[in-house]
Parts: structure tokens; sequence; C-alpha cells
């Protein structure tokens, strides 16, 4: 890439919008130009060789070039199992056997491979299941199973030398973590994945075992496909230019000689009249090609002249007297970092609000809270949480497919294909019944890949102007910097209590940056756990040219959980109180009631000690944490049951991100028909199914448990009558076990084997007494929060500020768990990137230029198996009883409390208190010198 560039005053000009506002979608009108026609091109003959290997057996004669890794040349194989994940050796998505020993592939060149003897994960189950595949799958330690085939293969060979060495006996928690130190679960799956490995070393898992999740199977064999996987004949690649400045005016771009390059078949511009960069990392523009290495060379022959001018990067930046406005009056159209639409609020330079919308006596407060100084107790302080990004390890991945002119099919990573089949016909003029959008597995989302996004336009686009199947994935540095992140957020806050130790008075006043992109919110959440007290909750947007932030997993709620729980309990010990007995006296919440007493019986809590009373250079603390969540659902959510030839299959329009929806679709219709969940087919991931609910805002399964039942009564129904008139049955009726009837009782198999084909569709039927608010982007909200409370031990080194995590107990008030196994996962999931927002995850960007210092997962650090001691997981599933099916969603619920358990307990430990996120070692040392 040629770059002319200028440099101009910081307050030169005004820009214009760059971004599309999420949840608005302008028809397209596609600028690219196709390449002339020429032969495709890689390596030149003269530098590719041929080798011989063995893979899983099979002799292959490949023929490869010096840059080619062995995972992409194994991959072209069909051996898709191994996965790309970070590209730097650093998460073990990749891993295979050579010669025996498990090895991260992408980035051992191809030619390795010369004479030696492959396997991969597709060979490990081949001739039956490997113990430790049946361990993975009993103990449910997968949720997407993106990373799954690497974490098998390398913990088989674990499992075979410490078999050979110690027979068998259970290896330690230590040697595990030891022995899958190179590999990462952005979804958390540690927990399980500890106790799998065990068992099966401990020969727990000689037999088979079973699985508690339907898809099992496919993920620990690498038979399950996403989206990164799919090939097709003709298939183009699509590379993308990222801006390398985080603030320019762009004045010309030249793709004359990329288009030139044999191979290139095509470009699109993805900056349209605005011609203006935001934000670092913000793609310019787009060229397919036929293999990704001409593609990237492609990119790197494109001339841009360019107007380097001045970035904003910091909130004090930003806010600065005289700081240039990122969106000027007239051109504010900021893209939305929420799950629903903005809330108009008015804007002074830089900075959006202030939204007061969840105060309730303000004045009031304000006066409480000067008037306890005297007569009561105040605690308040400042709070800065950094900036995490989602980086699910499936990356932002497209494949789109025209069929002539007007039909579109789309695979795509994503959390809500229906929504996004919807929005493409929108914006490309198409009927939504001629638009498909497939996601089969997906690897993670988080709140990430909610909506339509970039990857989407560029395979479409490029798709229309090549006339050919184009894919598009973001690499791990690009995830990282633009595929999304929780925004970054400075709170004051403030409570007082009378002397009777009633909460009198809350102010929260919370400055948040998402980047480009604007509607955070933070204070609601400190409103819905203690509501009682009057408050004064105010939010600010600070837009800075940083990336656009995006909802992530409890969007607002850890940052709003670890200033608050650690006012919280800042206020209890200056009362002299203990926190958990205080925080039970001002929680109105009935589910999280019964979490109180559970949390007090636990030995740790109870033989917690003074703070501060360990003296050595170890010292552990004991902390504790409330949170609550709203409770989503989708209304329109359906679910077509289908019986076909004495079969099941239940088929809907939501998709699996590991979230379980699967199993729990399984589950649900399986119970109601005495059979086995592996028996019934389910059928999701796809647009043309019955309208499904979103992988997000924790409704996924309180939005689709009642259609399950709603379908299963009706199918239930047809088959009571079926049953009639085939025999004739007096007084016949549905009963758990099948059609009773006056003579007795004739299972359900038994009536399913003969009934003919038929199709019912369940909906779900609207609560008892409505909803609190009618649905907002498909979504409303219930008239209950979800509650949970979190205990957490750790350990602070005081001579090198390390803070470790001891053991972690999660209660968690969500209703009937439909199946609890995986609902422990998710929960266990969530405790660790919980642990991860406390202590590890920072994205760091230049400060004066705007790149991103952290690209990539050795740099964006995440939690590892060794980095979260273990975790209990706790279901009271009293309450919601005006809830059909009494399930409420627990995704989001469980990361709220971890960063603040984590913060209360180093303060039990040191008498310190850390403010700032993330709680890094010299942080720590710092804190403990003042």
């Amino acid at each position: 890439m040629t770059i002319a560039t200028t440099r101009r005053g910081f307050l030169r000009g005004g820009m214009g919008a760059a971004l599309v506002t999420t949840g608005c979608h302008p028809k397209e009108t596609i600028t690219g130009e196709r390449a002339p026609e020429s032969t495709p091109t890689g390596a030149t003959p003269s530098e590719r060789v041929r080798l011989s290997t063995t893979i899983n057996g099979t002799v292959h004669e490949l023929e490869v070039g010096p840059d080619d890794a062995a995972l992409e040349t194994v991959r072209a194989l069909g051996l898709t199992g191994a996965k790309h994940g970070c590209g730097h050796g650093a998460c073990g998505a990749c891993a295979m056997q050579l010669d025996g020993t498990p090895v991260a592939t992408c980035l051992l060149p191809a030619t390795a491979l010369a004479g030696r003897q492959v396997r991969t994960i597709e060979a490990l189950g081949a001739a039956g299941l490997h113990p430790v595949q049946r361990a993975f799958m009993a103990e449910d330690a997968l949720q997407c199973g993106y990373c799954t085939p690497g974490f098998v293969v390398e913990a088989a060979a674990f499992y075979d030398g410490w078999r050979a060495a110690h027979g068998n006996a259970e290896p330690s928690r230590d040697q595990v973590a030891t022995a899958l130190s190179g590999h990462l679960c952005r979804c958390g799956a540690y927990a399980s994945i500890y106790r799998a490995v065990q068992g099966a070393c401990a020969g727990r898992y000689e037999a088979e075992a079973g699985s508690p999740r339907v898809e099992a199977a496919e993920k620990v064999t690498g038979a399950a496909i996403y989206t990164v996987d799919v090939q097709m004949a003709g298939m183009l690649h699509a590379k993308s230019l990222h801006a390398p400045w985080a603030h320019a005016r762009i004045r010309k771009i030249d793709w004359s000689k990329a288009l030139a390059l044999p191979g290139v078949r095509g470009a699109i511009d993805l900056l349209g009249d605005a011609k203006r960069v935001r934000y670092a990392g913000q793609e310019i523009l787009a060229i397919a090609a036929v293999d990704e290495r001409t593609a990237e060379r492609a990119i790197e022959l494109v001339d841009i002249d360019a107007e380097i001018l001045p970035p904003l990067m910091t909130i004090a930046a930003a806010t600065a007297p005289g700081a240039a406005s990122i969106y000027p009056r007239g051109d504010r159209k900021a893209p939305n970092a929420t799950e629903g639409p903005l809330i108009p609020e008015k804007w002074n330079g830089n900075v959006r609000g202030p939204l007061k919308l969840f105060s309730k006596h303000g004045d009031k407060a304000n006066r409480a809270i000067e008037e306890a100084r005297s007569i009561g107790v105040v605690a308040e302080g400042s709070y800065t949480t950094s900036v995490q990004c989602h980086t699910a390890l499936e990356p932002h991945a497209a494949v789109a497919l025209w069929d002539g002119e007007k039909r579109l099919r789309v695979y795509l990573s994503s959390q809500s294909v229906r929504t996004v089949a919807h929005d493409i016909a929108e914006r490309w003029s198409l009927r939504e019944e001629d638009v498909q959008v497939i996601a089969h597995h997906v690897g993670g989302g988080f709140g990430g890949k909610a909506t339509l996004t970039t990857e989407v336009r560029i395979a479409v686009d490029l798709a229309k102007v090549c006339g050919a199947p184009v894919r598009y994935a973001l690499d791990r540095r690009a995830e990282i910097m633009i595929g999304g992140n929780r925004p970054g957020a400075s709170m004051a806050v403030a409570l007082a209590t009378d002397r009777a130790g009633e909460l009198v008075g809350m102010r929260a006043h919370t400055h948040s940056t998402a980047g480009v992109a604007v509607g955070t919110v933070t204070t609601v959440l400190f409103r819905i756990i203690y509501p009682e007290a009057p408050r004064e909750l105010v939010d600010y947007d600070v837009v800075t040219h940083a990336p656009p932030g995006k909802p992530m997993r409890g969007p607002g709620g850890p940052p709003a959980f670890f200033a608050l729980e650690q006012t919280v309990d800042e206020l209890a010990h200056l009362r002299g109180e203990d926190p958990l007995v205080m925080r039970k006296r001002w929680d109105p919440n009935a589910a999280r009631k019964p979490l109180y007493t559970w949390a007090q019986a636990i030995p740790q809590w109870k033989d917690r000690g003074p703070v501060a009373a360990d003296k050595g250079r170890f010292r552990r603390g004991v902390g504790v944490a409330c949170a609550s969540w709203f409770v989503f659902a989708e209304p329109r959510s359906r679910l077509q049951l289908e019986l076909s030839g004495g079969e099941l299959v239940a088929s809907t329009s939501t998709q699996d991100i590991g979230n379980g929806v699967r199993t729990s679709i399984a589950t649900l219709v399986a119970e109601r028909f005495g059979v086995a969940p592996k028996d019934v087919h389910v059928r999701i991931g796809d647009s043309r199914y019955v309208h499904g609910p979103m992988s997000g805002g924790s409704r996924t399964t309180s939005s689709i448990a009642q259609p399950c039942t709603d379908a299963c009564d009706q199918l239930q129904a047809e088959l009571v009558e079926i049953a009639s008139r085939r025999w004739k049955l007096r007084a016949a009726q549905a009963t758990p076990k099948g059609v009773g009837h006056a003579s007795g009782l004739m299972p359900w198999r038994d009536v399913m084997r003969v009934a003919p084909h038929t199709v019912v569709v369940g909906r779900r039927r609207r609560d008892q007494g409505g909803f609190f608010l009618p649905p907002i982007a498909g979504a409303a909200t219930e008239r209950y929060v979800a509650g949970a409370i979190q205990l957490t031990e750790v350990e602070v080194d005081t001579r090198l500020g390390h803070v470790r995590v001891i053991e972690s107990w999660l209660g968690v008030g969500a209703g009937r768990i439909v199946q609890p196994t995986l609902a422990r996962s998710q929960a266990e999931g969530g405790v660790v990137q919980g642990i991860g927002y406390a202590l590890y995850e920072e994205r760091r960007l230049d400060p004066k230029h705007g790149f991103l210092l952290t690209g990539g997962l050795e740099d964006y650090r995440i939690p590892g198996i060794g980095d979260i001691g273990p975790i209990h997981i706790h279901f009271d599933e009293h309450g919601y009883e005006k809830v059909p099916g009494h399930n409420v969603g627990l995704g989001e619920l469980v990361t709220l409390t971890p960063a603040a358990a984590i913060g209360n307990a180093i303060f039990h430990a040191t008498k310190w208190r850390p403010r700032e996120l993330p709680i890094r070692p010299d942080r720590v040392l710092g804190g403990l010198r003042t």
C-alpha cells in the first residue's frame, strides 16, 4: 500500500459520517470494479515445492509454497476440524499431532510436513471415540466448540502419556493446567475441561458415557461446520485495507495496479462519498482474489492520497476546551453501541447527554447524601474500567453467493440469522424470502455478532461485482481492533445511609466512551438492584477516534456493578456491618432472597476473619457482590414441530453460539414424548425457518421454551385424535406417558410410529399481567429481574502485585433450569470472562496515533485454564411464576459480579480498594504503597 499524506492543523475542518448507524440500513449502492480477466496465480512455480506426507494414515502428495502454513494446507484437503484462531500460536485452536506430538500448525510451515505423520481431530475418533472425547462430551467441557478440537488433540496426547506412566492415577489441577497452557477458550469452559481431563486420565471414560449436549459429538470430532469452514467451487477470498490512522480525509484511491495483478477479481470502496476515516482499523476498501495471498498482495498495491488529521484518543482530549467536534452539528450519525434504539439526547461538542431517564427524586438523593455526612454514613469514590474486546475465537466471517440478480445466500457467523436476513433484504432491495442466512455452528459471539456488519457487505458486494462466491473473515488483529468491544467508563458514585443503616441516597455520574459510537448506558443497573432509594443517575457518552463499541455480554453491567458493589461494600465496612446482611436488608428481589441464606452458609464466608488479617507476603481475602439483570423475551418466537416417519423434527430460526439452545429444544420436546433428547432432530441456524429468537439479551431460552411447550401440546392433541380414530379409543386424553384411555395407556412412541406426517407451530403466549415494556427491537421486558450473588476468595502477592483467584462461588436465581449441566457451563463461563475483565483484559491504543497496541492474544490477555481456581455454581429455581415455563435467561447475569467480588476480596485481604480495571500488578503495588 502506497500512501501519500499531508498534515493539517488540529482544528482543521469538519467531518462527514463514515459509518452507518446500527439498525439503520440505507439502500446499497455498490462502488466497485471488476478486474480484467486473468489467470489464477499464487506463488510462482519455481517457488513451490512438492512433498509427501501422511495425514490420518493416508499418503498425500502436495505442492506448497514457501509462505503456506501447515494449518491451511491441511484444511484445504477438507479436514477443517483444526481451526485458525489467533494466527500466532497463542490459542491452540490449530493443534494437530505431528509424529505424535501436538503442535501449533498456524505457525508451522507446510514444508515441515514432508515425510511426517500428521494426525488431526478427524482421525482421533474415526475408529471409536477416544476416552478424552467421551469425557469432554460427558462433562460438557465445551460451549461454542470452536476451540474444542485443539483442546482434545492436546488432551489426548497428555492422556496417552499420563496413562502409560501413571495408570489410573488422577492428575492434579496444576498438571492439567500445565499440559493445556497453550490453549484458550473464550467461552470459559475451563472448569469442565479440568473435570473431563482428570476423569479421562483416571479411567472413568473408557466406555461410552453419553452427553448432555446434543451436538457434542460433532464438536469433539471436528465435524461441526462453522462459517470459516465453508468451501465452495470457485470461491474467491477477500481482504480489506484497514486505515492505519485514527483520523484522516481520503483525497484519492487508486486501485488500478491491484486490479492488474493476476488472480485479482474485483474491488469495492467502503467509504462512499464521505471519504472520512474516524478510527484506525476502519475498512477503506476490499479486494477479492483467487486466494488470500494474492488478495493481500493486491492490498499492498493500492495507492491512497490521504490527509492525516490529529485524533482525539481519550475522554480528556475529547472534552478539552477547544477540542474539534468528531461529529459536527448536522452530521451526528454516530453508530449505535446498544442493543436497542438510541434514546435522543443533546450534544455538547463530543459529549452526548446527560441521560437522566432512570433518576428518581435526584434532588432528594443529593440532600440526603449531604445530610448523611454529619448524621449518617457516606461512601463515595471514582472508578474507571478498561475497554474489553469480544474477541470470539471464530472471527467475524461471511461467505456470500448470488443466484441470479435477486436471490442471495449468506453463510454468516451470527447471533441473529433472521434479523440479519431481514436487514440484508432491506439494504439490497430484495424480497426477504429470497435471502437465506445460514449459521450451522457459531464460534462465540458475546454480543458482537448480533447485527448486519461490514463483513456481510464486503462478501455480498464483492460476490455481486465478481460474479462468484466470496469469503471474507477478519484476522485476529482486526477482530480485536474492530470486531467489537465493551466501552470503557469513568464513574463517580456516592451512597448514603441514615443512622439506622437504611439506604437514603444514591448518586452515580458516568462518562462512557464507545469510540465513535454512542448509546452506552450504565447507571440503569444501579436502579434495578436497590430500587427503593432516591437516586440521581446520569449517563454521558464521550466520542473519541477509537473503533466503535458494541453490546457485550451484560451491556453496562460489569462496570456498573464493579463501582456500585464496591461502594456498598465500603459502606458496610464504614458502618461495621456484615456486607451480606446489609445487602439483604436493602434488597427487595424475591429471586435473590434464598441466595443470601446460601451465601451466608459458605464456610469461607463464615470464617473469613477481619480485614487485612494476613501480614505476610501472600494475603488472602473473601469478597461478595450481588447483581440483577433484566428478563427479556422475544414474543414473536415460534417453533415448528414436525412428525415425519415416526421421527420428531423441531425447527426455528435461532442459532447456537454455545448457549446450548439445540439441547434446550431437544430436552423440552423429548420430555413430553418419552424419548431421548438425541432422538429429537433440531434444525436451527437458517433464516428460512419460523421466527426464532436472537442469541442475545439472555432471551433465547425464555423465548423458545414456551413455543416448545405449545407445539408439544398441539402435536399431542393431534396424536390423541389420531389414536382415537385408529383404535376407536374411549375417553382418550394426553398424559405424560402417552394417550390414556378407558382401557389403559398407549405410549407416545407407538402412536407416533403410525401417525401420518403432521406439522404444528408453537407460539409464545403472553405473560400473566403482560410485559413491563412492550417489544422494542423485537424484545419485550418482563416484570421480573433475575438475581445473582458471588463470593470470591483471592490471594494477593504483596511483593509482585499479582492477584490469584483461589475459588469462586456463584448463586443464580433464574427460574427453572431446562438443562442443568449446560446452565452450569454458561455460569462458569461467565465467571471466567468476569475474571478476565477484572484482572487481565485491556485493549490499548497508541495515545498519539490511535493504532492498536494489543493486537494478538499474547498482548490482549484473556484468562487461561490456570487462572481461574475451582468454580461452584448453585441454582435456586424458585419464582417467576407469571413467566411462561418459569424460564428466564442467565447468560448475562453471570458475568456481572466477578469484578466487584474480586475487588472486595482484595480489600478484605489488604485494606486497599482497587478502583481501576484491570487490576494489574503495577496498580496493586501502587495501591499498597499508598
